[in-house]
């Protein structure tokens, strides 16, 4: 499985970006997909999920939605009223499948 990420760049504080992740190697429907962040200094966290296969997911912020597009093989990290400190790299995730991070950059 491989995974891309994209999508992030300089916002200003109260914006919106929307970032995608692109998977390849499996059907989308087969696999969860989380995404997760690391900022400068801090260890990386999880900021959301989804299972493809039922379509239950977790998104503990409600600034940031989850969701997938199946047939584009795409899970989508909508994010919005963005704040300085969602300033990180976020990457993608399938089990033990990372892809390449994108970085966020929010400005005050």
């Amino acid at each position: 499985v491989q995974l891309q990420a994209s999508g992030g760049g300089l916002v200003q504080a109260g914006e919106s970006v929307k970032l995608s992740c692109v998977v390849s190697g499996s059907p989308l429907a087969d696999l969860a997909i989380g995404w997760f962040r690391q900022a400068p200094g801090k260890d990386r966290e999880r900021v959301s999920c989804i299972k493809n296969n039922d379509g239950d997911s977790h998104q503990p912020d409600s600034r940031f939605t989850i969701s997938s597009d199946n047939a584009k093989n795409t899970v989508y990290l909508q994010m919005n009223s963005l704040k300085p400190e969602d300033t990180a790299v976020y990457c993608c995730r399938s089990g033990e499948f990372w892809g390449q991070g994108t970085l966020v950059t929010v400005s005050s």
